[in-house]
């Protein structure tokens, strides 16, 4: 699909430059119109009814199928959930992570992923890798990992400098690998199997472009019977006669509970449109990414080395927030990193030449 078709299926671009996918994406038009053609046969019709009810299901499974393909999964290794956070939660709880667990995890992880590692009261082993060159995170990460390691928990892509992490070289060991992808998925080719991972999250707002409340989680089959059912819902079980409770095979016995209607049809959609981009909107935005280092890199100090993946950090001159809100009153919408005095933009499959130099503009 050519750029100036994508975006024109992206309303908000004819506003803004919009880059801020790695907090919420831009929703396409046919999104947001079947979600509200959605809720308005919920109003009209109601929303209680054996068809009404089917229907949903087949959805699930629909939708299920769809989100495997983006990471390179089967339907049956795929729950849904809402948010990575939900999705990290429901393997530290099924796990029974605790206190006296060893966890290696990073000073790189979202609050989604170390929130609950924080919560669980095990013993974290933090690798300091926010400073440190690409080329050096496996050695460190190798450092870390010990005999009592029950546990490793990190992201695919840093969502706070961009940089890629070796996760797939920390395979391979004995020890469950948990895998935060919400800044990777939609964003870049994701093979789950060729990762070989244990655990791999998907948060569908961002990259993926979807309503808000969508994800996903990926478990890997040898890894179903060790985990318990920590969040269980209607969906993870299969009724027998007489209501008899029969667990279900594969990862949909993980799925914490309903997406709403019109998020998944409306999340369908998002889906379909990234599909029917073509398998090149991966260059596509990995190259704005490259354009936007090198025009930064002429006057910032930027932070993400070049190379990685879509995310863009460098160091604002001024306090981020206010640099932010100038942007946005420019017309252009990034992110600041709490705390780190770094602002973050987030290029996509549908950023233009023109976005990154309305950018550049602003800031100068």
């Amino acid at each position: 699909m050519e750029l100036s078709a994508i975006r024109a299926e992206l309303p908000v671009l004819e506003r803004f430059a919009y880059l801020n996918a790695g907090t919420n994406g831009p929703l396409p038009r046919r999104t947001v119109a079947a979600m509200v053609a959605s809720l308005a046969r919920d109003l009209e019709e109601g929303r209680s009814s054996r068809l009404y009810f089917e229907a949903m299901l087949a959805r699930r499974d629909e939708l299920r199928g769809a989100l495997a393909r983006v990471i390179g999964a089967r339907p049956e290794e795929v729950a849904l959930t809402n948010s990575t956070t939900e999705g990290c939660n429901v393997v530290l709880n099924g796990l029974g992570i605790g206190e006296g667990d060893e966890v290696v995890t990073t000073d790189s992880e979202h609050p989604g992923l170390f929130g609950g590692l924080k919560a669980s009261g095990a013993d974290l082993r933090m690798v300091e890798l926010r400073d440190l060159p690409a080329a050096e995170t496996l050695g460190a990460l190798d450092a870390a990992i010990s005999d009592r390691t029950r546990l490793i928990a990190l992201s695919h892509v840093s969502w706070l400098t961009g940089a890629v992490f070796p996760v797939d070289e920390l395979t391979g060991r004995g020890i469950p690998l948990l895998v935060d992808g919400a800044q990777a998925a939609g964003a870049m080719p994701v093979d789950v199997h060729g990762l070989s991972c244990d655990f791999y999250t998907v948060s569908a707002q961002k990259w993926l472009l979807g309503p808000d409340v969508t994800g996903a989680l990926y478990v890997r089959p040898d890894r179903v019977a060790e985990m318990r059912l920590a969040m269980p819902s209607y969906g993870s079980w299969d009724f027998e006669e007489g209501y008899t409770y029969k667990v279900r095979e594969g990862a949909a016995r993980f799925d914490p509970g309903w997406i709403p209607a019109a998020s998944g049809i409306g999340l369908l959609e998002s889906l379909a449109f990234a599909e029917e981009a073509g398998s090149e909107r991966f260059d596509h935005a990995r190259g704005q990414a490259q354009k936007l280092t090198s025009l930064l890199a002429e006057r910032y100090d930027v932070i993400t080395e070049p190379g990685q993946s879509t995310i863009v950090t460098w160091k604002a001159e001024g306090e981020s927030t206010d640099v932010v809100l100038r942007l946005a009153e420019a017309g252009v919408i990034v992110r600041d990193l709490p705390g780190l005095g770094w602002v973050r933009a987030s290029c996509g499959f549908w950023t233009s030449d023109e976005d990154l130099h309305r950018l550049v503009a602003a800031l100068d």
